[in-house]
Parts: structure tokens; sequence; C-alpha cells
């Protein structure tokens, strides 16, 4: 099993790897008994919405760990994917912008992702 914060980590460099939108990382453990971390991301489309979620869950999948539950496949604008001390959001522009999340959840420490997401290595040649 992975530690919550190892989890939340997967998850962004996933949705990194895939060009998700504007990924924000929350630590909620202090303010909600719902989970220890939020993730939330923005998709340009259904399509790329669908291939989110299903990266999120292979990752995590294949680190042993699988969702309690998933809501919002078939709506189109949102997907989220609950395992437990670890909720991802997944949104459509315009779903993300009416939710307003971040503002929602504004006392949750925001964590910065730049040290989690993985860059490829240098090119030698330069």
């Amino acid at each position: 099993m992975l530690t919550p914060i190892k989890m939340a980590e997967f998850t962004v460099n996933a949705l990194d790897n895939k060009k998700a939108g504007d990924i924000v990382l929350l630590r909620t453990r202090e303010i909600t008994i719902l989970a220890d971390y939020f993730v939330i991301c923005t998709a340009n489309s259904t399509t790329q919405l669908k291939t989110l979620s299903d990266e999120v869950e292979k990752i995590l999948k294949d680190n042993g760990e699988t969702p309690l539950r998933r809501e919002g496949h078939r709506s189109g604008g949102w997907i989220l994917i609950d395992f437990g001390c670890l909720v991802v959001h997944l949104f459509l522009q315009e779903a993300r912008e009416f939710y307003t999340l971040e503002r929602l959840w504004s006392d949750a420490e925001n964590i910065d992702i730049e040290a989690m997401i993985k860059k490829p290595a240098a090119n030698s040649d330069k």
C-alpha cells in the first residue's frame, strides 16, 4: 500500500504525463474527514477526461490501490475518483469554473507539485 502523499505524487505525474491542465494538489487532512488530499485538474475534451481517469486508475492499480468509487463518467463534464485518502477531481473547464473547488476548499493547504513532476532526462548533447 502507498502512503497518501505517494498516491498523490503518482496521480500528479500521471495527469501531467497526459497533459492535464492546471493541476492542483490540496492537503485536506486537517479540515475534513473525506480525504487527506484532493487532486484537481482540467481536461480539454471529454476524450481527454476519460483518458486522464483511465490513466490515474491504471497507475494506482499497478501500485496496489483501487478506487472505492467513481462518479461522473456518464455526465461528460467531470469525473471524481475516490481512493479513500485521495480524491481525484477531473473537470472540463466549464465544470471546473462552475464548481470552483479551490475556492470551496480554500482553507486547505495548496501543495507545490513542481518537485513531484518527473522531468525528462536532460539531453546529453547540450
